[in-house]
């Protein structure tokens, strides 16, 4: 597949990287010819000097003969043009791209992206993707990160195995036994800087962050299996009232009954503007990470804090600070990886990265045929994919123990109708399933492969 990509930052690079190493044809546009020398040299990709919405760049990254454009530049009005442009000169099938201004997602303005205006198939925010996925765990107490999947039947968490939980230092192969009537695959383990796809024999060990798909009815038991059996939170303070922030707020007081939510906001233009567009939800105007705001603000008496201010360092000391004052949660915005270890050994509940979660979008839609929806895992080491099974997919039909696949490939769980089962080796795959997989990121395209039509079919 020919894919053209505007902005060579993090996103962009990533979401070129993933794609190169699967054998699509990439082209990278940026102005900063820095940034463009630097994927040249490290990536299988054309990296492009020039603007990204410029029909001749576009022409010489080799949009014409695209298939899909994918623009994340910082302009969302680049983004926007880049993808006109696309449509309107090449004719690309597939537009992509990243808006982060409030106005221009205003649901009153939804006609805006039509084919007979600005021909984008998928705008991806990721203020708007960031609250979400904070919303869901602060739904779910205790999980590291928690993704709906097949239609919200399946949830994929993660979890940070503590002292005290009662599965570690046991074979997975054991954790049926211990829990027969409980749905729920171990599909991964972070151990450090080491990433495992693990086997029957692997055990979890204190400190690892565990990653399992887990059918929506047994979720708290999983969770408690876990050692997570807290109560459910209904106070909660975000320290930070900028997009993200303000964001954050509405879906809780939207979407959680009986949650109070309140804003530390040190900007006071900002607090202002949060004050006007929040309904219910109470501003301090001051500094997060002052002990005199935080305790105007009761953190004290709060469950969840979330920290989501500009910088790493500051979401890290307001986080801690909560814990101390007595916060029951921390969970903190962290868009430096390089912070992500530390984070967890400080004793911060929680963490959510932006740029991975915007590339872990983009994916989702760029994944093609029976992949319904693709995840990518901590800096991309895995991804956990939803496949539809067809009548003519090569394996259905077929035991699961006599499908051929790499190692490095777990299947999570099944998902026939309404019904949930976790995979045995004599379970066969049938037409319209859902199935769950884990894979280690070279081995999306064999995953792909095994659900393609049989060659008999053609």
């Amino acid at each position: 597949m020919k894919v053209v990509i505007c902005g060579a930052g993090q996103v962009g690079s990533a979401i070129a990287a993933y794609l190169s190493e699967e054998g699509n044809n990439v082209s990278l546009i940026d102005q900063n010819a820095e940034l463009i020398a630097d994927v040249n040299e490290n990536l299988d990709v054309t990296g492009i000097v020039g603007h990204a919405s410029n029909p001749d760049v576009l022409y010489s990254a080799g949009t014409a003969d695209a298939e899909m454009i994918i623009a994340a530049t910082y302009s969302d009005e680049v983004n926007m043009v880049a993808c006109q442009v696309a449509h309107s000169l090449f004719k690309v099938p597939m537009k992509i791209a990243r808006v982060r201004d409030p106005s221009y997602l205003n649901p009153a303005w939804g006609n805006l992206y039509s084919r007979d205006h600005l021909p984008i198939d998928v705008v991806i925010s990721p203020e708007i993707e960031v609250a979400k996925s904070i919303a869901n765990r602060i739904r779910v107490p205790g999980a590291f990160n928690i993704i709906p999947m097949v239609d919200g039947l399946v949830q994929l968490v993660s979890v940070i195995c503590r002292q005290n939980c009662p599965l570690i230092n046991t074979p997975l192969k054991h954790l049926t036994a211990m829990f027969p009537d409980l749905t729920i695959e171990i599909v991964a383990i972070v151990r450090g800087s080491t990433k495992i796809i693990p086997n029957s024999e692997d055990e979890m060990l204190a400190g690892d962050e565990a990653y399992f798909v887990v059918s929506t009815e047994h979720l708290t038991r999983a969770m408690a299996a876990f050692g997570y059996d807290g109560q459910q939170t209904r106070r909660v303070l975000i320290v930070g009232g900028g997009k993200i922030g303000t964001r954050l707020a509405s879906d809780i007081t939207t979407s959680m009954k009986g949650v109070t939510v309140r804003i530390i906001e040190a900007d006071m233009d900002k607090a202002q503007h949060a004050s006007q567009s929040l309904s219910g939800v109470t501003i301090v105007q001051g500094d997060g990470l002052s002990k005199e705001i935080l305790e105007e603000a009761n953190v004290g008496k709060t469950e969840a804090v979330i920290a989501v201010m500009n910088h790493d360092e500051s979401n890290i000391l307001a986080a801690m600070l909560a814990k101390q004052h007595g916060c029951e949660r921390a969970i903190t915005l962290i868009n430096s990886p390089s912070f992500t270890q530390l984070v967890t050994n400080l004793g911060i509940d929680a963490i959510v990265n932006p740029r991975a979660i915007t590339v872990s979008t983009i994916l989702q839609h760029v994944r093609r045929g029976r992949i319904k929806a693709a995840h990518s895992l901590r800096d991309g080491f895995a991804e956990i994919l939803e496949v539809e099974a067809l009548d003519t997919s090569a394996i259905v039909n077929t035991p699961i123990r006599e499908i051929k696949r790499p190692k490095d490939m777990i299947f999570g769980l099944i998902v026939r109708g309404k019904t949930i089962m976790t995979p045995k080796p004599d379970m066969v795959i049938k037409p319209d399933d859902r199935v769950i997989i884990l894979a280690a990121h070279d081995q999306v395209k064999r995953v792909e492969q095994m659900f393609a039509v049989r060659p008999e079919y053609f």
